[in-house]
């Protein structure tokens, strides 16, 4: 018996992110330095149109068919924050990834706290590669989202860019800027920003 594409919806989950998406001109330079990371250390493809700059605020699987609620809260929790004030203050790494260090402001801070609180009714164990935009990603991108509320939240939040991967890290020059655009997007493979599903203007 063919199984129920209905069913399939319903049971659907999406790898959702939840960022801050960089104004042009710091988004430009965090491709430039993506671009020129060592070819050798490479991993998987680089910041590009197609694969977004951006900090992340919340990671974690949602049902498919909860997607507009999920959308409807994320506006709800940002709507008293206003343009964030932020600072690159220089190159740090995770494991093998480079990143472009964000400073811990306070704002920022309390939006990562307020996002992770609001969405966790949401959230879902039992993510699979099918989650993902291509439905390609790693096994470790898959751990990666389904463990972010435990090691990558609250005390854990460490704000940055990723740039991709690298043994060494590259020349960042501390960079202040406002944001004010967060988007709610799909995951792809290397857990980027792939698909933007709604986003917002603070």
């Amino acid at each position: 018996m063919a199984f129920d594409s209905r069913i399939w919806a319903l049971l659907m989950l999406l790898a959702l992110d939840v960022a801050i998406l960089l104004p042009p001109l710091v988004s430009r330079r965090a491709t430039e330095l993506s671009a020129a990371l060592p070819a050798a250390a490479s991993q998987g493809p680089r910041l590009d149109g197609d694969r977004l700059p951006h900090i992340t605020l919340t990671q974690q699987f949602v049902p498919a068919q909860d997607l507009e609620a999920v959308l409807a809260t994320v506006s709800a929790a940002i709507t008293d924050y206003d343009t964030l004030h932020l600072n690159v203050t220089g190159p740090a790494r995770g494991q093998n990834s480079a990143w472009m260090a964000i400073a811990p402001a306070t704002a920022l801070v309390e939006l990562h706290r307020d996002l992770m609180d609001a969405l966790r009714p949401f959230e879902r164990a039992g993510g699979t590669s099918q989650a993902f935009v291509d439905s390609d990603a790693r096994l470790a991108d898959v751990a990666w989202v389904a463990g972010f509320r435990e090691s990558a939240s609250y005390a854990a939040f460490r704000p940055h860019v990723t740039l991709g991967h690298s043994s060494t890290l590259p020349r960042v020059e501390p960079i202040a800027f406002d944001a004010s655009t967060i988007a709610a997007c799909q995951l792809g493979r290397f857990c980027s920003c792939r698909r933007v599903l709604r986003q917002w203007e603070l």
